[in-house]
């Protein structure tokens, strides 16, 4: 069998298909040249992340492919349901990165409560001729213990989110379409665990009313989940974190109450203009921005290698029987 690793693998994880005899192409190929690229080497594996796109063209051009994988959860990318209607077997590793978008929502909500965004930008421009000014204009910040964490989507990551909020001692709510009741649980460094019960709510309003800080962790929408109405319910001085999809907050909007002060301030790893985003987000002081990068720690690529790694040996297996 033969991988084609086109957006890259961990180390593991090709060491791990190295290992049951599996040969592992590491190269990038161009979207326009994949599919001769795949019939041309005979690949059976093509591999992906967010960069290549694996749709109907690929699928009906390569038709030695046996399994398409994702690295990361989101599949839309790929033409799933068209690929497995063609026998093709389709992949990814749903909780793998859970853990490392997570932190990054974290590292966002600190980032904005205690402005270190605007702080690192200005402190080597002004560090040295404004100093006190800027101690003065940035000591009106939050602390996170005690604050209401509102998490839009109770799926992997929505879980990590709403675990690492119940350990800073924040309370939690969670926003679902569907009642959904998950048992969370912490483990600590001495072997300890505490298990939480949390039940999602479907009253967006009371949700959007209470929440101190709003992370967004949906899959792909079709519309705005987060546009003027649901704007107009959020306590003023709200903070808000994108790391889902682009397209699942308008972003016009967001800079309206940002100005307006109903919004303190907003991050987002994720763009509705992705790979080119809107100058005014870019250049907005009280936004946070990071490009796309919530999965992208050694940690979870090395999760991410070895599990879908692990996935193509077992599904040799079958394919061989």
């Amino acid at each position: 069998m033969k991988v084609l690793a086109n957006d890259g693998i961990s180390k593991a994880g090709e060491l791990t298909l190295q290992e049951a005899g599996i040969e592992i192409l590491d190269n990038r190929v161009a979207q326009d040249h994949v599919i001769n690229f795949i019939n041309e080497n005979n690949v059976d594996v093509l591999l992906v992340r967010s960069a290549t796109k694996v749709k109907q063209d690929i699928i009906d051009a390569c038709p030695g492919l046996k399994i398409i994988g994702r690295g990361g959860i989101g599949m839309d990318n790929i033409d799933v349901e068209y690929a497995k209607s063609k026998g093709i077997q389709v992949i990814n590793t749903p909780n793998a990165s859970s853990k490392s978008v997570a932190e990054l929502v974290f590292g966002h909500f600190f980032s904005l409560a205690r402005f270190l965004h605007e702080s690192n930008r200005l402190m080597p421009l002004e560090g040295e001729t404004h100093f006190n000014a800027m101690k003065k204009s940035f000591s009106n910040a939050y602390e996170l213990s005690g604050k209401t964490l509102g998490v839009i989507g109770f799926g992997s990551i929505g879980q990590e989110v709403v675990k690492m909020g119940i350990a800073l001692g924040m309370k939690v709510s969670v926003l679902t379409r569907k009642v959904k009741t998950k048992i969370l649980t912490l483990d600590f460094f001495d072997g300890q665990s505490v298990h939480f019960e949390v039940t999602s709510t479907t009253d967006s309003d009371e949700f959007l009313s209470n929440a101190d800080f709003i992370s967004i962790n949906t899959p792909q929408t079709n519309e705005y989940i987060i546009d003027a109405a649901q704007f107009e319910k959020m306590k003023d001085g709200v903070y808000i974190v994108n790391t889902a999809r682009g397209g699942v907050i308008n972003e016009v909007t967001l800079i309206d109450y940002i100005e307006s002060g109903k919004v303190a301030g907003a991050a987002l790893d994720v763009f509705e203009r992705e790979p080119n985003p809107e100058v005014l987000l870019l250049m907005n002081p009280s936004l946070s921005l990071s490009p796309h990068v919530g999965g992208n720690t050694v940690d979870a690529q090395e999760k991410i290698g070895v599990e879908l790694a692990e996935q193509i040996i077992k599904l040799q297996k079958e394919i061989i029987k």
